[in-house]
């Protein structure tokens, strides 16, 4: 699996835990959106697509199967927010 783009839409809200949102495309044939960035207390991390379901519960829509493509993907779009927040400022 190769990460061949990540875009970033940066949330504009100061107070909030959710810094931005990113949709990664996978081998140039497979797009997700709506990867959450959350500033948590040990730091930033993603949150992959979830819905709410009848009980209340959040599931994830997509989401990696194993540990070292979480972390590739943890990786590749938090170094793409930490670009494109540099930008910003």
């Amino acid at each position: 699996m190769k990460i061949t783009d990540v875009r970033v839409r940066l949330v504009s809200k100061e107070d909030t835990k959710l810094k931005a949102v990113a949709s990664i495309t996978i081998d140039d044939c497979l797009v997700v959106h709506d990867i959450k960035i959350i500033n948590g207390k040990d730091g930033l991390f993603i949150s992959m697509p979830s819905r709410k379901t009848p009980d209340g519960e959040y599931k994830d829509i997509v989401h990696p199967i194993n540990t070292e493509t979480r972390e590739e993907l943890k990786n590749t779009i938090l170094e793409a927010y930490e670009k494109e927040n540099k930008i910003e400022e």
